[in-house]
């Protein structure tokens, strides 16, 4: 599902996001990436849906070189990737229901669809007495399952979440993770990035972590008690 290929990403006037980064995921599996702030989690997020290009190296979706799509074919791709930013994006002056819809609004999806996906993740989410409410009015853990919902909705082939825990409670973060999984069983692939080492910690997790723009990856394992 995605290839980098040494890839390296530098913003003006000199700050290396990141530095001969190659990274492997295939279809159906989950990675977390983690790494303090500034690492370059974000930065590695946006070259994969298109929203920043690399200064060298390849950055592959779904078997195309994204620096080689036309403007249009970069949209196409984007309707297959659900992007749950760490600043949410919402319209404030949209309700919650539209919030979630827009994304299946751009792709063409039927009212049909787009009616019974709405009602099943705000019910999946806890957020069915939200549906008509401004995103504006929301608290900040409200408009992250918001964010996440809208993500969802379209059913991608690809997930991309950016922090999708970070203002939840321990119960929501586990509503939540239970969700991404789920999808993940239904043929999705995630890359999750993450502060939250509750989330990852488990035996067999792939985890992949970026230090200074650089990646190391690899599988948490189980340790062993001592005899």
């Amino acid at each position: 599902m995605v290839d980098l290929i040494k890839v390296s990403k530098t913003f003006p006037p000199d700050i290396q996001a990141l530095a001969d980064v190659s990274l492997t995921v295939s279809r159906g599996e989950i990675v977390f990436l983690t790494g303090r702030s500034g690492a370059g989690k974000t930065t590695l997020l946006r070259l994969l849906c298109g929203m920043e290009f690399p200064d060298k190296g390849v950055v592959e979706v779904a078997g195309r070189d994204i620096g080689k799509l036309s403007r249009s074919d970069i949209q196409a791709l984007r309707r297959r990737i659900g992007m749950a930013y760490q600043d949410f994006r919402l319209l404030p002056d949209r309700t919650v229901s539209q919030n979630i819809a827009i994304s299946m609004e751009v792709a063409y999806r039927s009212n049909q669809f787009i009616r019974k996906q709405v009602r099943r993740l705000l019910a999946e989410l806890r957020l069915t007495d939200k549906h008509g409410a401004r995103a504006g009015t929301l608290s900040r853990g409200e408009q992250q399952r918001v964010a996440i919902a809208r993500a969802l909705a379209n059913e991608p082939d690809l997930i991309l979440a950016d922090e999708p825990t970070g203002n939840l409670d321990a119960e929501t973060t586990a509503l939540v993770m239970n969700l991404f999984r789920r999808c993940n069983r239904a043929g999705a692939t995630l890359i999750i990035a993450t502060h939250d080492q509750t989330i990852y910690r488990q035996p067999g997790n792939r985890v992949a972590v970026l230090r200074f723009g650089r990646l190391r990856s690899g599988r948490l394992q189980v340790r062993r008690s001592a005899p």
